[in-house]
């Protein structure tokens, strides 16, 4: 697998579009997924590619002086469980010290509430993040929003 920065806005959304429709069950709001494919373009970008083929990407959005926030990620399924999502990761971390931050956050769904978001959960506290804080009704009544922080300096 071969983790590359991607620098055009086109290829962005292009990659973007082409992994979050292949994953309904967590990018199946349309109007969501056409924000996240819209604000990726102008983002820090990396994406996994097997060969020629995009098999995931990750984004970060700056949320404030000192921090920033995956803002989306996604790998196709048939690459979960195979160190890719660990490896867009890891190339993100870099660029976000790189870039001077200290801390970077991420939000998914609280635990217990759906059982794929239960997988998302755990592979994010198995990268470090720590549970920050939960904004019950962030999203919406049936999506608590779970926010998990690391420390990076």
């Amino acid at each position: 697998m071969d983790i590359r920065e991607v620098t055009d806005a086109g290829e962005k959304r292009r990659i973007t579009r082409l992994i979050l429709e292949a994953l309904p069950d967590w990018f199946g709001v349309e109007e969501s997924r056409e924000e996240y494919i819209k604000i990726c373009a102008d983002l820090i970008y990396y994406a996994a590619y097997d060969g020629n083929q995009p098999a995931g990407f990750i984004c970060l959005k700056e949320t404030g002086k000192d921090t920033a926030e995956i803002c989306v990620m996604g790998v196709l399924q048939e690459y979960h469980r195979q160190g890719v999502g660990r490896a867009l990761f890891e190339a993100l971390k870099k660029a976000a010290i790189r870039e001077g931050y200290s801390f970077l956050q991420v939000k998914t769904v609280q635990m217990g509430h759906y059982d794929d978001y239960d997988v998302t959960n755990r592979f994010y506290i198995s990268l470090g993040f720590k549970e920050f804080e939960v904004f019950p009704t962030l999203w919406d009544e049936a999506n608590p929003c779970q926010v998990y922080v690391m420390a990076l300096k």
